[in-house]
């Protein structure tokens, strides 16, 4: 799972300022601390797909203990690993779409984290890269869907 951890700091204006630890320059501001967590997500995805563009290693996130944190989809997440695996296995994207026998722009689409890629392309091409997908569903507290 992919779940990070925010550090939230009021701002001298009655902001409050989200700042993502293990991801530099994944930062933003909320109207108050729900608002920032909530917009902490977006940068952070941003920021990752940023890495992603630049071919630069993603950071592993730390464990998190207690307090806020930003834990991604389920899709962002097999993303981030089907690239990480890309990375690790020395496999482009022109050799994953040999593979997957797709164009690149499908591959490109692949490790666009907010593009909403089918579940099942990415399980294909992480299995092409040597991965399998294993879900596990968990009992939690419950919440509200978003408005």
């Amino acid at each position: 799972m992919w779940t990070f951890a925010v550090d939230l700091t009021p701002d001298d204006n009655g902001t409050v300022m989200a700042t993502v630890r293990d991801v530099p320059g994944a930062h933003t501001f909320g109207d108050d601390a729900a608002d920032a967590l909530a917009r902490a997500e977006d940068a952070l995805v941003t920021m990752l797909g940023a890495r992603i563009q630049a071919k630069e290693p993603i950071p592993t996130p730390r464990r998190v203990k207690r307090g806020a944190v930003v834990t991604l989809s389920p899709l962002v997440g097999l993303k981030l690993s089907l690239y990480e695996a890309m990375r690790e296995a020395g496999i482009g994207k022109a050799a994953l779409a040999r593979l997957l026998r797709v164009h690149l722009p499908q591959v490109d689409r692949l490790l666009d984290l907010e593009h909403a890629s089918r579940l099942d392309a990415v399980v294909d091409a992480l299995r092409a890269v040597g991965r399998d997908v294993a879900i596990d569903v968990r009992r939690c507290k419950p919440t509200r869907p978003a408005a």
